[in-house]
């Protein structure tokens, strides 16, 4: 593990095997690439992360991986954006994707192999989410994969509701001369979502087993009802892999799982497929809310594995 200086913040480095891991801990825990060089010379970005000369809007550079905590997506209160309504009845604010990717953390354990950091809420995080708790997030980096647990311990004397998630931002197309209809996504879900502009989820038509990047509709698409617990994006030239597995191997994802599928444009290069704990607005129609008791600790593990076509 190394430690860098870029662009005036001090940022951490791991290389491990072919593979070069960048973050900033400090900032929103934030994992802010992964690239991989072969023995050509060539670099191959799997977590994108854009050219840039500035970091004073960290939190706002659409790269990386943004960690979504207390909640995914956008919350509402009786239609109102912006809000939810809390165990202790209050309406309280509650930012798009909530306050962690924009918070700053503590490093609580810092290895060759990656790290753990622990939020520091400020008074706003306060405001919003009035409980005692600590949430982490811990990175393990591997010569072809990462694992990222988010981690809620509840110290307070009622129980604490989250339903996190990742926003990561793949790198595509991965390969010159490839383009986004290369590449296909496979999320074997039962069920697919829309959050509406009042907060609802609309259900739409059941997804295919396997869809084209270049597909308009999957974008915003919310896939739910997992039958199987990983999400597989494939470049059909030659079937370079990259294999999302959420919690246990061995065990079938709780229904309220969401994938989140997203690009920003059809020029954008990446396309995001986004792990979370429950659909947007879960405090609202509590699908996919967790509920923490007082004392327990409760965690959402992640594994991204680049799988080659030979295997």
């Amino acid at each position: 593990m190394e430690t860098i200086n870029y662009l005036g913040e001090t940022l951490r480095k791991w290389t491990i095997g072919a593979s070069t891991f960048l973050a900033h801990p400090e900032k929103g825990a934030r994992l802010m690439n992964w690239n991989l060089g072969y023995a050509d010379g060539s670099v191959r970005d799997v977590i994108f992360w854009p050219e840039t000369n500035r970091l004073d809007n960290f939190s706002a550079i659409r790269g990386g991986n943004p960690i979504l905590f207390p909640f995914c997506g956008r919350c509402y209160s009786d239609g109102r954006e912006g809000y939810w309504n809390a165990p202790d009845g209050k309406l309280r604010p509650m930012p798009r994707h909530g306050f962690a990717r924009n918070g700053r953390f503590e490093i609580t354990n810092l290895n060759q192999h990656g790290f753990a950091a622990r939020l520091l809420p400020d008074s706003a995080a306060n405001e919003a989410y009035p409980f005692r708790y600590e949430f982490q997030v811990i990175y393990r980096f591997e010569a072809a994969a990462f694992y990222v647990e988010l981690s809620l311990a509840n110290h307070d004397q009622t129980p604490i509701p989250w339903s996190a998630g990742h926003h990561f931002y793949f790198t595509l197309p991965w390969r010159e001369g490839t383009k986004r209809s290369d590449y296909q996504v496979r999320i074997p879900a039962a069920k697919a979502l829309r959050h509406a502009p009042d907060g609802s989820l609309v259900p739409l038509s059941p997804p295919q087993r396997e869809t084209s990047l270049e597909t308009p509709e999957l974008v915003d698409r919310i896939h739910t009802d997992l039958r199987k617990n990983k999400a597989v994006i494939e470049e059909l030239p030659d079937g370079d892999r990259i294999v999302l597995r959420f919690g246990d191997n061995e065990t079938t994802p709780d229904p309220g799982l969401a994938v989140v599928t997203w690009t920003e444009s059809i020029e954008s290069p990446f396309y995001c497929v986004e792990p979370w704990m429950g659909p947007p607005n879960s405090p609202d129609h509590n699908l996919g809310l967790h509920w923490v008791e007082p004392g327990k600790t409760s965690h959402f593990l992640v594994e991204v594995a680049l799988v080659p076509a030979s295997r």
